[in-house]
């Protein structure tokens, strides 16, 4: 599933500087089940192309992000990187924000896609999707979690799989769209 969409990012809390207003390109993505990474065949992978307008902002854009995310409910928010093996969280979806620097990052196992991220994009993974950083420059991410959600860390092994098959059907849809907030594309592609 590939989808295109153009949106508006929701009031923050934080200042923007004068300047037109913001859209971003928004691609879903559905990966299938490859044997040891669950990924999600009900939710897309969704990824927000110039969706953050970090250069806009008076303060440091890792803040910027959290303010953001915060605002939409989205909670747990860390500043860091991507871990470079492939991963993924059955209890949680995630959102992450690239505050800074370029990213080639693989979503959806080994057979998935790598996406090539840099400051200003923003990608929501719904829990079960893979996901590891294949390359980085000066790469700095604000990753967060919809509120009442804890994240565990599970990775390409057939124990985890099994638990993770468990899990990710009760993980409940996030309640806003943790860039652009009530009206946001991700809850118009990720119905029940």
């Amino acid at each position: 599933m590939r989808a295109a969409k153009q949106a508006e990012p929701a009031e923050t809390g934080w200042e923007l500087t004068p300047g037109p207003p913001l859209r971003a390109e928004v691609e879903g993505h559905v990966f299938p089940d490859d044997g040891l990474i669950p990924n999600n065949r009900k939710l897309p992978f969704v990824i927000y192309r110039r969706a953050l307008s970090l250069e806009r902002l008076g303060f440091e854009p890792e803040r910027a992000c959290e303010a953001l995310f915060r605002s939409n409910g989205w909670q747990g928010v860390w500043v860091d990187g991507i871990y470079d093996y492939h991963h993924y969280h059955s209890t949680a979806h995630e959102v992450l924000g690239m505050a800074k620097g370029y990213a080639c990052v693989q979503f959806g196992g080994p057979q998935g896609i790598a996406a090539e991220l840099k400051a200003g994009d923003a990608v929501v993974i719904p829990a079960g999707v893979g996901h590891c950083l294949i390359e980085g420059r000066d790469f700095v991410v604000v990753g967060a979690y919809p509120e009442g959600q804890d994240w565990d860390l599970c990775q390409a092994t057939e124990a985890d799989r099994a638990k993770a098959l468990e899990n990710i059907p009760w993980v409940p849809l996030p309640k806003l769209d943790p860039v652009f907030g009530p009206a946001g594309p991700l809850l118009t592609l990720w119905t029940d």
